[in-house]
């Protein structure tokens, strides 16, 4: 049995946390369902606060969602801030976890892969290359982005400005539309960052990997989190 009685105004905070955590996730109704495991209908009464939930039923659902079962009622969630409702989710990225995409120039390593919808994309960058002409031509994508050099020595080649070098521990913040690439400018054979991309657009993460896949496949989806 799925529906239990609750004091009154329970059932609608209950909806309207879970539709937060949903929308926070990019998941429609139909995906959740999927993904716990439980009827669209049961799922679309209780975000619209006709049904509340069992015990072992709330289990399945932040089961399935990879969620804490306190964000179901925890007010906060569903209350706004600024106009957005707090959502409450998070990611953790495990020393050589992610998903991998590698070349002889350069190796990114995307974390955090479990969320979709991300307004902002972290990644462990490694570059080889060591000039323009070994990189290929400069990436452009929507948004804007931090380089942070964590390792070694990078020169940074933008389409508008003259090339800078950084040293580790400097960092750059540019837009991410102009030509950029970030090149290894040290004695050492790779040359390590953290790159945090930034943009509106919900596809962020997909556009980054066509960008960086540019002539090679996917490498490491095995080190993905389950």
């Amino acid at each position: 049995m799925s529906e239990i009685t609750t004091p009154e105004g329970a059932n609608s905070q209950l909806g309207q946390c879970l539709k937060a955590a949903r929308q926070a996730r990019g998941l429609t109704l139909k995906q959740v369902a999927e993904r716990t495991g439980m009827a669209l209908s049961t799922l679309s009464k209780v975000e619209n606060g006709l049904m509340s939930l069992t015990y072992d039923k709330l289990l399945q659902l932040t089961s399935g969602l990879k969620m804490e079962i306190a964000e179901l009622f925890n007010p906060a969630v569903a209350a706004p801030v600024q106009g957005r409702p707090v959502t409450a989710r998070r990611s953790i990225s495990r020393a050589g976890q992610g998903q991998v995409i590698t070349t002889r120039f350069y190796t990114y390593t995307y974390q955090c892969t479990d969320l979709i919808g991300k307004r902002m994309v972290p990644i462990v960058a490694e570059v080889r290359a060591r000039s323009l002409e070994e990189f290929g031509p400069l990436l452009r994508h929507g948004g804007e982005e931090y380089f942070l050099v964590t390792s070694g020595r990078v020169a940074v080649h933008t389409e508008f400005y003259a090339p800078e070098i950084l040293g580790e521990g400097d960092g750059i913040y540019l837009d991410s539309t102009m030509g950029h690439a970030y090149l290894n400018a040290g004695e050492a054979a790779t040359a390590k960052g953290v790159c945090l991309c930034t943009s509106e657009a919900p596809d962020l993460y997909d556009q980054l990997r066509q960008i960086a896949s540019r002539d090679v496949a996917p490498l490491g989806d095995d080190e993905l989190p389950p």
